[in-house]
C-alpha cells in the first residue's frame, strides 16, 4: 500500500518527557520515540559489535589509543544541511560544557584527552578531537578497551546539528524548541508535529541516505497501561511499543495480530541508597553513617524475596530471577556459576542477627538497629501497570517477615518521572527502591556503578570497586580470557557487596499488525535500518 499510514503507540502511565537528543535523554521512553526518526550513527551485528551499515563507521587503532569515526558522504539533516564532522565534535563539546546539564558526561567521555580541560575552562578546543575533513574525526584516548568496539561501549553515538543549536546556550539546549518541537533528523524519518508529553506524527525525511519509506506518515501516541489491550483488540495501532508483559495472557491471541518478542537489554533491580552525588567533584560521595550502610542488611532483604515466584506469577514467564548484575543475553560475560539470593528466609534472619538487628523484646513484630533505635526504611516503587502495587506489597510483607518495618515512601507509588527525579537528587526519603536499568551493548558497569556516573543512584563506590570495573575498561581486556575474568570477579564483588540485587531479566513483545511487513526487530537488523524498511500490505487494520 503506496502512502499508507502506520499508526503506533506507547504504553507509559505518565507523559513523556520530549527530549529528543541523546546527548539529554535519560529514559527509555524519549529514547524508543526518537528511534522511530532515527537510530544511532552506529549499526552493530547481533552481537553488539559496530559494523559499516550504519550513518557513520568506527576504526579501532589499539595501539595509539585512537579512534576514527566517518560518516557517510551523502548522510544530511532534514532540513538538507550535511551531517559532517563538526556535528559530532560540537556534541562532544556540549556533553563537557560546564552548563552542561545531563547525565553523559561520565568517565567514557572524560576519557578523551583534553577533555578535562575543556571542560573546566583551560582550553577553547578539544585536544583529542580532530577534524580530519568534513566527514572524518579522530579520537585519541587515554586509555582503550575492547567495550569501544560494541555499540555505546565507550565512544560516543550521536551527533548534534551544530548550524541549528550552536546559538543556544548549553544550559538553555534541553528545553529549546530545537530540541523538544522541531528537531532534526538524519534517519528515515523527521519529527513533524509534537504535541508535548502526548503525541509525536512523523514524516519521511526526503534526504535519508536509504530505501526511502514506503508509508506517507507515522503516528505514534502515548497511551496507559490499562488502555493497551483494549487498543489493540479495537484494532487501533498497528505496533504497542513497551507493551507490559504483566499482561500478556490477555492479549496474546488477538486476532489479526503477531506477538514479536526478544530479550531485553535491561534488568530490574532493588538499589539501596549509600551516599549522595557531589556535584562540585563530579563523583559519588558514600555516606559510612546511611540507614542502609550495613551489608548484611541489604543481603537479608535480598534472601527474603523469591523473585523465581514473581517472574511466573506477576509476568506470565517473560521475566526470570536475575543473578548478577550483567545478564545473560551478553554471553559467555554474564558469570552463571553465582546463584544469586534466592529465598533463604533462615538465612535472612541469622545475618540480621548477627549484624546486631535485634527484637528489643520477645514478641515484637519489627527489630531495631544495631544501636538500639527503631528501624523504619522508605522503599521508593514506581507506580503503572496492573502488578505495580501487588508486587510492592509483596516485597513489604516479605521484609516484614524477617522483622524489618518497611514502608512506601510518601506512603504510596510513584510515577515515572517523579521518581527518577527523587533518585536523582538523593531525596533522603529514600532508603531502597526498585527501578531498571536499559543497558549499552558492552555491558562494562562503569556506567551505572562507576564513582563518575551520575546514573549510579546508589551512590556506592570503593577503592575495589573502582579497581575492577578499570580492569574490565583496560587494554589487557581485549584479551577475551582475560575480559572474562574480570567480569566474573566484579560480578562476585557486587554480589557479595549487594549495592544492587538484580530481581528479573526481562523479555520484551511487541504485538504488531498482520498488515505490517519487512520489519525486522532483532537487534542487529533494526540497528541498521529500524522503522524506516516497513510496508503495509493493507489499507485497513
Amino acid at each position: 500500500v503506496k502512502d499508507g499510514t502506520l499508526d503506533m503507540a506507547i504504553v507509559m502511565d505518565t507523559q513523556f518527557k520530549g527530549i529528543f537528543a541523546r546527548e539529554f535523554m535519560s529514559d527509555s521512553y524519549d529514547d524508543k520515540i526518537n528511534e522511530v526518526a532515527n537510530n544511532p550513527i552506529f549499526a552493530y551485528d547481533d552481537e553488539f559489535r559496530i559494523n559499516d551499515d550504519g550513518a557513520a563507521s568506527l576504526k579501532l587503532d589499539e595501539e595509539n589509543s585512537k579512534a576514527t569515526v566517518k560518516f557517510r558522504d551523502d548522510l544530511k539533516w532534514s532540513d538538507g544541511e550535511p551531517v559532517t564532522a563538526d556535528d559530532y565534535i560540537f556534541a562532544y563539546e556540549v556533553l563537557a560544557d560546564k552548563d552542561y546539564p545531563g547525565v553523559r558526561y561520565d568517565e567514557s567521555v572524560q576519557n578523551i584527552v583534553g577533555m578535562d580541560e575543556y571542560h573546566s575552562g583551560k582550553a577553547d578546543t578539544i585536544s583529542g578531537l580532530k577534524k580530519v575533513d568534513d566527514k572524518t574525526v579522530e579520537i585519541t584516548f587515554k586509555e582503550v578497551h575492547p567495550g569501544m568496539l560494541t555499540f555505546d561501549g565507550g565512544i560516543w553515538y550521536s551527533v548534534l546539528p551544530k548550524h541549528y543549536l550552536k546559538d543556544v546556550p548549553v544550559k538553555d539546549m534541553e528545553s529549546s524548541d530545537q530540541i523538544r518541537k522541531k528537531p532534526l533528523s538524519y534517519g528515515p524519518f523527521y519529527m513533524s508535529k509534537i504535541v508535548s508529553g502526548e503525541s509525536v506524527e512523523y514524516l519521511p525525511n526526503e534526504y535519508y541516505y536509504g530505501e526511502k519509506p514506503t508509508v506517507k506518515k507515522v503516528t505514534l501516541t502515548n497511551i496507559t497501561s490499562a488502555a493497551s489491550t483494549e487498543a489493540l483488540k479495537s484494532k487501533k495501532y498497528d505496533m504497542i511499543l513497551s507493551m507490559p508483559t504483566d499482561t500478556f495472557k490477555t492479549y496474546q491471541d488477538i486476532d489479526g495480530y503477531e506477538n514479536l518478542a526478544r530479550e531485553e537489554m535491561a534488568y530490574t533491580y532493588i538499589g539501596f541508597k549509600l551516599g549522595k552525588w557531589d556535584a562540585d567533584k563530579g563523583e559519588v560521595e558514600m555516606d559510612p553513617n546511611a540507614k542502609m550502610a550495613n551489608k548484611s542488611l541489604r543481603q537479608a532483604m535480598g534472601y527474603a524475596v523469591d523473585n523465581n515466584v514473581i517472574g511466573q506469577k506477576f509476568y506470565n514467564g517473560l521475566r526470570t530471577a536475575g543473578t548478577t548484575l550483567i545478564p545473560p543475553i551478553f554471553g559467555s560475560l554474564h558469570d552463571e556459576k553465582i546463584k544469586g539470593y534466592q529465598l533463604d528466609l533462615d538465612k535472612a534472619n541469622k545475618l540480621l542477627d548477627d549484624a546486631g538487628y535485634k527484637y528489643a523484646k520477645e514478641g515484637d513484630k519489627y527489630r531495631q538497629d544495631p544501636n538500639g533505635k527503631d528501624l523504619v526504611i522508605k522503599f521508593a516503587s514506581m507506580s503503572g501497570g496492573e502488578t505495580a502495587e501487588p508486587m510492592a506489597q509483596y516485597y513489604i510483607q516479605q521484609w516484614q517477615k524477617i522483622g524489618l518495618n518497611v514502608e512506601l515512601t510518601g506512603g504510596r507509588l510513584i510515577d515515572f518521572q517523579a521518581f527518577y527525579e527523587k533518585l536523582k537528587t538523593d531525596d533522603p526519603d529514600i532508603d531502597v527502591y526498585q527501578a531498571a536499568w536499559g543497558l549499552s551493548a558492552y555491558p562494562s558497569p562503569d556506567g551505572l556503578y562507576g564513582s563518575k556516573a551520575q546514573f549510579n543512584y546508589t551512590r556506592f563506590s570503593s577503592e575495589e570497586n573502582t579497581k575492577l570495573i578499570n580492569e574490565i575498561d583496560s587494554k589487557e581486556s581485549f584479551d577475551l580470557d582475560k575480559q572474562k575474568e574480570y567480569f566474573d570477579e566484579w560480578q562476585k564483588y557486587a554480589f557479595e557487596e549487594a549495592f544492587a540485587i538484580p530481581t528479573l531479566y526481562r523479555n520484551e513483545v511487541l504485538p504488531t499488525s498482520d498488515r505490517v511487513a519487512d520489519f525486522d526487530w532483532s537487534y542487529g537488523k533494526f540497528s541498521e535500518v529500524g522503522y524506516g524498511s516497513i510496508k503495509l500490505t493493507s489499507e485497513n487494520r
